[in-house]
Formats: C-alpha cells, structure tokens, sequence
C-alpha cells in the first residue's frame, strides 16, 4: 500500500509523484523540457515568478508567455491573459474618491451631531424654565 491506500491490478488510474531522480532519465517524462501551458494572471504572482519589485511594470513581463495561434477565420493572433489585481491609477483615484466621502460622512455626522446636542441642550432648558415657572405659580396660588 502506498501511504495506506490499497494498491490492486483493479485500478486504471494511479497519481504518483517523482520526489527524488534517479541516475537514469525516464523516457517522454524527465528527458524533455516541457514549457508552461500558461503563466500566472494575477498581479503579485507575475512578480514572483520573475522576481520583480512592486515598482516594475507587470504588463511588460506577460508578454513572455503570450500564445500566438491561428484563429478560425485564418488570421494570426496571439493572446495574453487579462492581469487581475493590477494596480492603475484609475484605482488608486476610485481608492481616494471612497475614503475621502468616507471621511465627508463622518465629517457629516459630527456636525449633525453637535447641532442636536446643542438643540437639545436649549429644548431641556427650555423645559426646565416652563417647569419651575409652573412650579412658582403653583406656589404663589397656594400662599395666597
């Protein structure tokens, strides 16, 4: 058994991993060098691959494993994937854009804030003059 599962004549398929090679290549498998199919679409593993700083272009380095093929009408095309989490300066601006209303609304809030208490604050005065006018009255009314 291979890491405690069954191995039978039964079975079609078996996944296997070359951890160590040997001293022989194996024919069709370690003899050849095979390209990617495809390279990376997102931002930051583009820079990993090629070992590239934050400050460098992506979009320079997907260039190096564009596909050109034949399309069905004829024509040679090539294509590149799309980069995902890329950084422009269209998204720093929508970045800014979102921060600055959200500071706006907190601004906002403040000042709304600090309106109420203070109507509040005159609305509680207010009552507290009715009351002990009341209060007075009754007073009156009763010495008399």
């Amino acid at each position: 058994s291979v890491r405690g599962c069954i191995v039978s004549p039964d079975l079609s398929v078996l996944n296997l991993v070359i951890v160590k090679q040997g001293d022989n290549d194996l024919p069709g498998l370690t003899d050849i060098e095979k390209p990617r199919m495809r390279g990376p679409k997102r931002a930051t593993k583009i820079r990993k691959l090629f070992n590239l700083t934050k400050e460098d272009d992506v979009r320079k380095y997907v260039n190096t494993y564009r596909r050109s093929f034949v399309s069905a009408t004829g024509k040679k095309r090539s294509k590149a994937p799309k980069i995902q989490r890329l950084v422009t300066p269209l998204t720093l601006q929508r970045k800014r854009r979102r921060v600055a209303i959200k500071k706006a609304r907190v601004a906002k809030a403040k000042t709304e804030a600090a309106e109420y208490q203070k109507l509040l604050a005159l609305r509680i005065k207010e009552q507290r003059e009715h009351r002990s006018e009341s209060l007075a009255k009754k007073r009156a009314s009763r010495a008399s």
